[in-house]
Order: structure tokens, then C-alpha cells, then sequence
């Protein structure tokens, strides 16, 4: 049976849980110009403070699951990953062929997903927390059914809250080692930069704001500039000079390593809980 396409220009979103994830990307859709908030709904059962966030800025609040799906073209899954079964297997009865189906729920893998729903039209994202300002690193790797089309539509969505890739499931815990568990690293490292600061004598202030600044300018530069991020290294590094120097300590501290195990081990742990 042919699939019926995603109506483009005026499909409904809907989320099946109204969660922080799904404020970034709703919010994202609606900034952009992507989906007007008219055209998006989520259902929230107990937390006040949900229903309120996503009123804020016009999406239609529904009382049920249920609800969510049968006003929806396109429905994204939000739910923690521990209640994605549950979920799912409860909406199956109305889940048509005509319904694209999205996952953002860490290591739930599309088989399990296309099981419990009894539709193969699905499409799985990883997106990471940088959502909520826009700069967000998504991957999506399409299900049995969805269509080429259905994978355009998901990434100009998702391309709302940041920059988005295609890639085979296979990948998807190295992905969640690298972007999804990446952020806390960074923060880390703007922590530890920052503490160093204080340690040379800069107001705490002055220093977070500058280790802040230093770790997006040096990000901007490596997507911008198109040069290897060891050739931007180099170019700042001086003979005998000061960044030199403090690269040496890093390397004897293991920095490198460190940062590579850090994303295997995550990577690890991601195979296991999936």
C-alpha cells in the first residue's frame, strides 16, 4: 500500500510528552518559521508548570495521549526512555500508516519502536541538550517505511533547534557518547578553565565569562573556518611561547585521552542500557 505523504505546508506536530526536549524543539519550530504554534499540540496530565510553557508561546495543550495522535500528521516521542514501551503500546490501536512517528528517546532502537507501535514509519532522532538555544547536534536514521520525503520533513524540523545529520543506527552510541553526553564535558572543561583563571588571579566573573567566550569563538572557528582543528592549534601556537606551554601540561595530564575515553566509555555504557 502506497504511503500517504506528509502534507508539507500544513501538517500538525504533536508531542507525546511536554518535557524540556519537546519545549526546544516546539519553540525552535515556531522561532523559525518552520510550524506555525497553531499547528503543534502536547498533552500534559499533572505538572502545571507544562502546560503553562508551552501556552506561552500558542501551542494547543490536549488532555490526552490520545488526543495528541489523532490531531497529529507527524507525532515526536518525548517520553523518558524507561516509559517508552508503555506508551507506545497504549497508542497502537490508533496509529495509522498515514502517521510519521519520531523518537527522541535515548538508546530505544527503531525495531523495538516499530514493534510496539505496529508501524514501520518511523523515523529515530538523537538530538542533544543545546536545543534550548538553538545550537543543537541531531542525527536521525530513518525506519523500514518512512520515505525520503519523511526524512526531509524531519530535518527541516529539526534543523529548527540546530544542525542536523544522517547516519545509520549502527552509529547511534557513538553518537550518544560523542554529542549526546558531549555537552557535560564541555561544561567541565569551561568549569576547569575558568578555575584556572581564578588560580592566575582574574575575578570569577571575568573568568567564566572569558573561559565561556573562548570555548564558542575556538567551536566557531573549526565549523566556520573549514581547517582541521590540529592546523587552528598550530596557527595560535608560538615557538617557546605561553599556549605552547600550557598544551604540554595537557598532554602530560592525558587531555587527549581522557576526552577520547570519556566518549568511549559513554559509548559503552549506551550499548548496555539499549
Amino acid at each position: 500500500m502506497e504511503i500517504a505523504p506528509i502534507p508539507v505546508d500544513t501538517y500538525t506536530l504533536g508531542f507525546i510528552g511536554a518535557g524540556k526536549m519537546a519545549e526546544s524543539i516546539a519553540r525552535g519550530a515556531v522561532r523559525s518559521g518552520v510550524l506555525p504554534p497553531s499547528r503543534i499540540r502536547t498533552a500534559v496530565h499533572s505538572n502545571p508548570a507544562r502546560r503553562t510553557a508551552f501556552e506561552s508561546f500558542g501551542v494547543t495543550v490536549l488532555s490526552s495521549n490520545d488526543e495528541v495522535v489523532r490531531q497529529s500528521n507527524v507525532v515526536v516521542l518525548s517520553v523518558k526512555p524507561q516509559l517508552v514501551k508503555d506508551v507506545v503500546s497504549k497508542l497502537k490501536p490508533i496509529i495509522t500508516k498515514d502517521k510519521l512517528l519520531v523518537s527522541v528517546a535515548a538508546g530505544v532502537k527503531l525495531k523495538d519502536l516499530q514493534e510496539w507501535a505496529g508501524s514501520d514509519r518511523f523515523i529515530r532522532v538523537m538530538p542533544n541538550t543545546p536545543a534550548a538555544v538553538g545550537e543543537a547536534a541531531s542525527v536521525m536514521s530513518l525506519g523500514a517505511a518512512a520515505t525520503e520525503e519523511d526524512g526531509n520533513v524531519i530535518a527541516k524540523l529539526f534543523g529548527s533547534i540546530g544542525k542536523i545529520w544522517r547516519a545509520e543506527e549502527k552509529y547511534f552510541d557513538g553518537i550518544t557518547g560523542l554529542s549526546g553526553s558531549g555537552p557535560a564535558y564541555i561544561y567541565l572543561a569551561i568549569e576547569a578553565l575558568a578555575d584556572g583563571g581564578v588560580a592566575a588571579g582574574l575575578p570569577r566573573d571575568l573568568s567564566l565569562s572569558l573561559a565561556s567566550q573562548t570555548v564558542l569563538g575556538a567551536a566557531s572557528m573549526v565549523t566556520q573556518s573549514g581547517k582541521h582543528p590540529g592546523q587552528l592549534k598550530d596557527d595560535v601556537t608560538s615557538p617557546g611561547g605561553t599556549t605552547i606551554t600550557g598544551i604540554h601540561e595537557l598532554e602530560n595530564g592525558g587531555f587527549r585521552g581522557t576526552l577520547m575515553n570519556a566518549v568511549v566509555a559513554a559509548a559503552k555504557r549506551s550499548r548496555e542500557l539499549s
